[in-house]
């Protein structure tokens, strides 16, 4: 098991920044693949960005692309998204999620966090 606490979001004008993190705990940090993931309402959950356990992999939505970095800090067991130049498409809840592989995978990821709000202002 895996478990993930968001933090990070908040109200914030069109053009600004945000960095969002997951603290992690229940298995070995760098053994876990990690990602983003964003439900705006009325609409799916959709990817945002993912990251392989060493941090080699990176993996990025074309509607964050150029805008948005995900790092992580397996020392602090942390997972992070750096957010810029914010748009008002971006208003969403951000998911933490994990997976029981080095790379998580889009599609189905095992673990899931309870959501952080973020909401661009126009």
């Amino acid at each position: 098991q895996v478990q993930l606490v968001e933090s990070g979001g908040g109200l914030v004008q069109a053009g600004g920044s945000l960095r969002l993190s997951c603290a992690a705990s229940g298995r070995t940090f760098s053994n876990v693949g990690m990602g983003w993931f964003r439900q705006a309402p009325g609409k799916e959950r959709e990817f945002v960005a993912r990251i392989s356990g060493s941090g080699g992999i990176r993996d990025y939505a074309d509607s964050v692309k150029g805008r948005s970095t995900i790092s992580r800090d397996n020392a602090k067991a942390t997972l992070y998204l750096q957010m810029n130049s914010l748009k008002p498409e971006d208003t969403a809840v951000y998911y933490c999620a994990a997976d029981n592989s080095f790379v998580l995978r889009k599609s189905a990821p095992a673990y899931w966090g309870q959501g952080t709000q973020v909401t661009v202002s126009s």
